[in-house]
């Protein structure tokens, strides 16, 4: 089973849901989120990224931080307005980017089925980063940004939002990246089939936001300890949107290395072509069990020689995936990478940037070689979470992206 429940949402009016509504916290770098909001002073950015109105020299995580960004909230709910809704709410959130069309059901998902992995992970957290959110969240006293969820698509769930999709939308928008940002409420018609349709699930898992619901869940029992929390207090449950994994697309995160240690252009060619099956003049999308390569002006497909991840081995279903193939067989015996998080030679390319930025790190000399990886598959991220392991490092890049500051829970 899966829990949502509808929740009282702060959100801005249509009139300024473009305006208020920012990229997710973490995807942009300071220098990114101020240029993202200058000139704009609705901006959520403001919000999750307080540091950017304030002196350059700055600790991210100085209490002046949070102390600014609970004082824009508190000014944004004033200037914006944003407004509370009547009565607790269930919605649907489409993103539309070209043809690319996903619709998801948003609202509030419990944490105890977080705690009990009813609600399943593929990532590990950084306890620096939840550190970050958990003060943001309790100096708010809200939950910001959505949780990207997803699960086995459900004809009851796809009934369900189709019928609400009907209605008059509460937001319809397009952000300055061109996604198509639409959001409906529930009547209570709807809600009840939903929540219905929901609890069907056998569980959800984790897109998108593994940091946001466990600074979640960790801003619940800094509350609970403090006393006056109950099963069902608003911090008991974590903002999410649930999307069905026929519609989640998951583009390739790839890599791009600085430098080569101890190994020549050439010298590295030479023991790429004695270690692998390898191919010239290759597609820079790779399909899955292979690598592209790019250095030196070319492109080379290599075969990992890898098992599939439907294998019924009983090899690690994590290890067969080709991030952790590439990782295994190349970056860590050849280039001495041991640690992709944590080696400054690393450096990862969403796929939404594409392989031509690769091509141009490689030639503009800021990498001395490039690799792209097939996507990760829907089926892929089920069946390693289902499995209990935890994919390598930077394996999903899922676009497009929920927007920050369009449904606000507060706790």
């Amino acid at each position: 089973m899966a829990l949502v429940r509808p929740f009282l949402a702060l959100r801005p009016s249509q009139k300024t849901a473009r305006a208020v509504a920012a990229v997710p916290y973490d995807v942009v770098s300071t220098e990114e989120a101020r240029n993202l909001s200058e000139g704009n002073p609705l901006s959520f950015l403001r919000v999750s990224r307080a540091e950017i109105e304030l002196s350059l020299e700055i600790e991210l995580h100085s209490e002046e931080v949070y102390r600014r960004a609970a004082d824009n909230f508190v000014r944004l709910k004033k200037n914006a307005p944003l407004v509370i809704e009547n009565s607790p709410s269930l919605y649907c959130y489409r993103l539309q980017d070209g043809e690319h069309e996903q619709t998801g059901l948003a609202g509030c998902y419990s944490l105890d089925e977080y705690d009990r992995n009813l609600i399943k992970k593929h990532e590990l957290t950084r306890r620096d980063k939840e550190d970050d959110r958990t003060r943001h969240i309790l100096a708010l006293g809200a939950q910001t940004g959505p949780v990207f969820l997803t699960y086995r698509a459900s004809e009851a769930v796809e009934t369900v939002q189709h019928l609400a999709c009907q209605q008059d939308p509460l937001f319809d928008f397009t952000a300055e990246d061109g996604v198509n940002h639409t959001i409906w409420q529930l009547n209570a018609t709807d809600e009840a089939a939903a929540i219905k349709a929901i609890d069907m699930l056998p569980a959800l898992y984790i897109a998108d936001g593994h940091h946001r619901i466990a600074s979640a869940a960790r801003a619940r029992n800094e509350l609970t300890s403090a006393g006056g929390q109950t099963v069902n207090s608003n911090s008991q449950f974590v903002l999410g949107v649930a999307f069905p994994h026929t519609a989640t697309r998951i583009l390739a995160y790839n890599r791009a290395v600085a430098n080569l240690g101890r190994y020549t252009m050439e010298r590295f060619l030479e023991e790429i072509l004695t270690r692998f099956s390898v191919h010239q003049d290759a597609n820079p999308n790779p399909p899955k069990g292979q690598v592209a390569m790019y250095i030196g002006g070319a492109w080379y497909g290599i075969n990992l020689s890898g098992t599939s991840i439907t294998t019924t081995s009983k090899e690690a279903k994590a290890t067969c995936l080709d991030a952790a193939l590439l990782q295994n067989k190349l970056l860590a015996p050849l280039l001495g990478i041991k640690d992709v998080r944590t080696d400054s030679r690393m450096t990862f390319i969403g796929g939404s940037h594409g392989t031509k930025t690769l091509e141009v790190m490689v030639d503009s000399g800021r990498a001395a070689v490039a690799f792209s990886v097939a996507p990760v598959t829907p089926q892929e991220l089920f069946e390693v979470s289902d499995a209990g392991e935890i994919m390598p490092p930077k394996s999903t890049w899922f676009e497009p992206k929920l927007r920050d500051g369009l449904l606000i829970h507060l706790i």
